[in-house]
């Protein structure tokens, strides 16, 4: 942010309190969610390009509906998809490796402008390597949100290996990071602070959001 001219007449000008108030938002985040973990987690998360997610779980609270006609409901989270708006802001692309097919993922998907969609797919470890070479990347340039076996594969080779609250217990060894909120409930957010605060960029976005009027 530019730098806050003084307001007349001994009054806060609007960039002075845009820049308290983001230094208050830091300060109480900072206490609230960053603390010994999340700060080991930094130097890996700067390098990340890519955000992988599995959908079951982690995008979603892993229920399955169906309705009567037997069309498969799913329900997301809509701090998940900011937060997924926001690392685009921020340079970071994003995909998704699912086993599953869902209609209402690629509904989802195109809401998001998420262009890496691979439905279908249980040898996750294969599509990663894929998505590698069709972008130019680094393992370490990549990270990936999973909750079950399924996922430990991938979690293996990726830079930065996260999982959620909910996830089964086997995953926390596996992973770098664990989320402080369930799947479906907040957790692709979180890991999506982490990467934007990697980065530098959480004070130059979230101002852009106080600055409006």
């Amino acid at each position: 942010m530019a730098e806050c001219v003084p307001g007349k007449d001994g009054y806060i000008g609007d960039c002075e309190l845009t820049q308290a108030l983001l230094d208050k938002a830091a300060a109480r985040v900072k206490v609230e969610e960053r603390g010994f973990v999340w700060r080991a987690c930094l130097p890996k998360a700067a390098k990340v390009k890519l955000l992988l997610l599995d959908v079951d779980g982690v995008l979603t609270d892993g229920s399955i509906t169906y309705s009567d006609e037997g069309i498969e409901l799913k329900t997301f989270n809509s701090r998940d998809g900011f937060g997924l708006n926001l690392l685009r802001q921020a340079g970071v692309e994003v995909g998704i490796i699912t086993a599953r097919t869902s209609k209402a993922l690629i509904r989802r998907c195109q809401d998001l402008q998420i262009e890496h969609l691979h439905q279908g797919k249980r040898n996750k470890v294969a599509v990663f390597e894929e998505i590698l070479v069709e972008l130019g990347l680094q393992p370490e340039q990549v990270a990936y949100v999973g909750d079950d076996w399924l996922d430990l594969p991938l979690l293996a080779k990726v830079g930065l290996a996260a999982t959620v609250a909910d996830g089964v217990p086997e995953m926390n060894d596996a992973v770098d990071f664990v989320t402080r909120r369930d799947g479906g409930h907040g957790a692709v957010r979180e890991v999506c602070d982490l990467i934007i605060d990697a980065k530098g960029m959480y004070k130059e976005l979230l101002g852009k959001y106080l600055a409006r009027n």
